[in-house]
């Protein structure tokens, strides 16, 4: 393979105004890569040209994909280089029937989100049965990369330590424990629930749709919703009922960044909606009788109205505003959080259920959120000396989870480039603590989870600054460290952009929330995986 061409390509976004704002960062990135592979005595030669009146070189659509593949050789060896957020269906087609050796690359930046969009499109070609080595580089000049890249280069894979990954039926669990995962597993399967999934499919996310063949003998059932019943159920909404929601979040310590300029700025125009949205997506869940729900939000509602990203985090929290039925008779899900799985990850959406019903059982916390695997650095400072990811999610999370609480917590303008209409995020510092962190991923045709231990450090103010400034500020952030799961290793592994994260009040109380998880898990036909240490389990 050394002395054959290799052959370059780019997924992007599908909005136009962010694959121009990213493309000088892909272009360097791809230079980089080039360098490299030359380096190696192998020619490099881009598969598709850069769009001189659009002003970028991404792949922007399916249709475009399958276009660009039907010139590649279908031997070729294929790099797909990401810099950016990319929708893995613009390349999946082709990718499904390329029969040379594929490499996924991304920059370690968290500029734009290269690695996320990455673990995405490992994920997607994990759940189509497709062949591929993955590698990720700051500069692509360590010996981690390079040594990853010659190998690729002359066999075809890459190969990368996972030995922290344990199969679960070789390990015992506690039986009381056992027991109460075991329970909650039967009442699932006897009972059923419905998943609400207000339009499937998110942003190409391939990887987040569960066939209804594997999701249903969990008990689970998907309920499939529209978003235009939502964006005219907000309409029903009256303005009254829409301000006391917005009422109650500020009487509970919820800051509003609002000014006058819808176009960059938060406005109350905006928040009136984002609570119009609340109170209606709880309506439909109700009508429905969803137990957890997820809304896309992109592409579709985001050309119509403000982002879902408040309602989000505040669906996933137990305190937040009441809503009544249509009728003024009821209280809906009264003193219980809806979990809500956002950009409509199903494999959140199962997971979150699982999470609340666990810590629920077991009196624990039971918020729950997904994040971005977005980025990380080594911190040394303050008591801690650790390997610090940076878990983002793109704009909403529960209150609960942040230092303070609804004190906490601010909504600040979602990112123009994304969201045209506005509307505000539900941000926070994630407080220390412990954590369980797991991942639901679909691999031959079954359901895999991915669950390990870990905590949030509390990093100091300028490091934490430096962060969000280093990704998108207007965010959420989660200064996690997962027990005994280096950077490379949980790369190498995971098999999502996302990462799902609960917490609970005690390192014990993490470990039996941990092991009764998983037996949850696995007696509803999931195959798990323990991962790293501290897993609340005896050998």
């Amino acid at each position: 393979m050394a002395s054959k061409e290799v052959i370059l390509i780019a997924s992007g976004d599908l909005r136009l105004s962010a694959n121009r704002m990213c493309w000088p960062a892909q272009k360097a990135m791809e230079q980089k890569v080039t360098a490299a592979i030359r380096k190696e005595g192998c020619k490099v030669r881009r598969g598709h040209p850069y769009k001189k009146a659009e002003r970028h070189g991404f792949i922007a659509s399916q249709k475009e994909g399958m276009e660009i593949f039907r010139d590649i050789p279908n031997d070729a060896p294929l790099i797909v280089a990401e810099a950016v957020w990319q929708f893995s269906h613009h390349v999946l087609p082709g990718l499904t029937t390329h029969k040379g050796p594929i490499l996924t690359v991304a920059n370690w930046n968290g500029q734009w989100p290269g690695l996320v969009g990455m673990l995405n499109l490992n994920g997607s070609l994990t759940k189509a049965g497709v062949d591929y080595s993955t590698l990720w580089s700051l500069n692509f000049t360590d010996g981690f990369f390079k040594r990853g890249l010659r190998e690729w280069l002359d066999t075809g894979r890459v190969t990368h330590d996972t030995s922290h990954v344990r199969d679960l039926r070789n390990y015992r669990l506690p039986d009381r424990n056992r027991t109460v995962g075991e329970s909650l597993a039967a009442d699932l399967q006897n009972e059923k629930a419905i998943m609400g999934v207000f339009d499937e499919g998110c942003m190409g996310m391939f990887n987040a749709i569960i066939p209804d063949h594997l999701l249903n003998p969990t008990g689970l059932f998907k309920e499939r919703l529209s978003q235009s019943a939502l964006f005219a159920e907000m309409q029903a909404v009256s303005d009254k009922e829409a301000l006391a929601v917005r009422s109650w979040l500020e009487r509970k310590g919820l800051t509003f960044d609002v000014g006058k300029k819808p176009k960059t700025e938060l406005t109350d125009d905006q928040i009136l909606w984002q609570c119009k949205m609340y109170i209606a997506a709880i309506r439909i869940a109700d009508d429905y009788g969803c137990d957890t729900i997820g809304i896309q939000y992109q592409q579709g509602l985001n050309a119509t109205c403000p982002a879902s990203d408040l309602v989000e985090g505040i669906l996933n929290n137990v305190d937040r505003p009441p809503v009544k039925s249509r009728e003024g008779d009821r209280v809906l899900y009264k003193g219980n959080a809806l979990p809500h799985f956002n950009e409509v990850d199903e494999c959140a959406g199962l997971d979150a259920l699982i999470t609340n019903r666990v810590w629920r059982s077991l009196r624990q916390p039971p918020e729950t959120t997904l994040h971005d695997v977005r980025w990380g650095e080594h911190y040394k400072g303050r008591g801690v000396n650790d390997y610090v990811w940076v878990f983002l999610i793109s704009g909403g999370a529960p209150p609960a989870h942040y230092i303070g609480g609804y004190a906490g917590t601010t909504s600040y303008r979602q990112v123009p480039m994304y969201f045209p209409f506005g509307g505000g995020t539900c941000a926070g510092i994630s407080k220390p603590g412990e954590i369980v962190w797991s991942r639901v991923f679909v691999e031959d045709d079954e359901l895999h989870m991915d669950i390990g231990r870990g905590k949030v450090a509390k990093l100091p103010d300028d490091e934490t600054q430096k962060r969000l400034n280093a990704t998108t500020p207007v965010w959420p952030i989660m200064h996690g460290i997962t027990y005994g799961v280096s950077r490379d290793q949980m790369m190498a592994r995971q098999k999502a952009n996302h990462i799902q994260v609960a917490y609970a009040r005690t390192a014990d109380a993490a470990n039996r929330c941990l092991a009764a998880k998983a037996a949850m898990a696995q007696a509803l036909g999931i195959d798990v995986h323990l991962c790293g240490t501290k897993n609340g389990v005896t050998d």
